[in-house]
């Protein structure tokens, strides 16, 4: 088959918006050429790998299995990118970085020093809103690094921790749960508790706290956004459980406050995590010695001011 990588890239770019114009405007294209590129596509394989009516698009089941391939091909020939990048020694090129939606609060502006160092690495930036959505971009190595908290047991990868990750219970000002500093956990029993859904990171960590304190919250909402989720607690409509780092600007603002519980601030790790069979180019390779020597004195500067006289518990081992 004649296929060639712009064909593959435009039909994984469609296939993961299902969209031909946010294929488009993703790869810097008009949308018939997107159209041309897949049809050409279609042509070598001799199938029709997606669906079209109207505005909606899907796979079809020979597009889904052509999918994979065209993943893996388009991963192989990244490496071999990098691969020469690292024999030219040249910080150049796209550097691909995988987050989940908590770490978008910090990770821009230290990329932003990082670019300052490094004028010539272009960065992409790809947000996950949970934990299992940016071990599917690791598994597809569709990024170089990806910044999380707890390492995935479920991969072969090297995790590096750079910073500390307070997590905190918050409520909005004048909430009864900020009215005894320090106090134990069973004493938030009575209020309706505001959480990420199942599967995200903050999910795991505070099942975790309150498994270890047999603990059972009166759970009042799900939802899938940090976002979403402080303007509910600012609304009146219960507490929650955050990293620090997703509240910082509420918190300076008066919108919200740190209830003080035993055991709180709840300590964890930031990671930063790659295939252990991937070679990283050396873009990737200076941003991670730039996270590794920057990530913690930048966080602990935000985050003093935050907790103040709020005493941290000591790190989970």
């Amino acid at each position: 088959m004649n296929i060639t990588f712009r064909q593959l890239r435009v039909f994984a770019e469609v296939a993961r918006g299902l969209s031909f114009a946010r294929a488009a405007e993703a790869l810097h294209l008009t949308p018939p050429a997107v159209t041309m590129q897949i049809k050409e596509l279609e042509r070598h394989v001799g199938m029709q790998l997606l669906e079209r009516s109207g505005r909606s698009v899907s796979l079809t089941t020979a597009g889904e299995y052509f999918l994979v391939y065209a993943k893996r091909l388009l991963a192989t020939l990244k490496d071999a990118d990098d691969a020469m990048a690292r024999f030219q020694r040249l910080e150049t090129g796209v550097l691909t970085i995988g987050m989940v939606s908590t770490a978008k609060y910090f990770v821009p502006r230290l990329l932003a020093r990082f670019r300052e160092e490094h004028p010539g690495v272009d960065v992409k930036l790809k947000v996950e809103q949970n934990r299992e959505q940016l071990l599917e971009l690791l598994r597809a190595n569709e990024c170089d690094l990806a910044v999380m908290g707890r390492p995935p047991k479920e991969l072969a990868t090297r995790a590096e921790p750079f910073a500390a990750h307070p997590m905190v219970f918050v409520a909005p000002p004048g909430h009864p749960a900020l009215q005894v500093g320090h106090q134990p956990l069973s004493a938030l029993a009575g209020f309706p508790f505001i959480v990420r859904e199942p599967g995200s990171g903050t999910r795991n960590v505070m099942q975790e706290f309150f498994r270890e304190r047999r603990f059972e919250p009166h759970i009042g909402m799900e939802m899938s956004s940090n976002e979403t989720i402080k303007q509910a607690v600012m609304a009146g409509m219960g507490i929650s459980f955050l990293s620090l780092h997703t509240v910082g600007l509420e918190i300076r603002s008066g919108l919200m406050q740190i209830v003080e519980v035993e055991g709180t601030p709840l300590m964890r790790s930031w990671n930063l995590v790659h295939l252990l069979s991937k070679l990283l180019s050396p873009s990737a390779e200076a941003f991670r010695y730039f996270m590794l020597e920057e990530g913690e004195n930048y966080l602990a500067a935000h985050d003093a001011p935050l907790l103040g006289r709020t005493q941290p518990a000591p790190p989970a081992t």
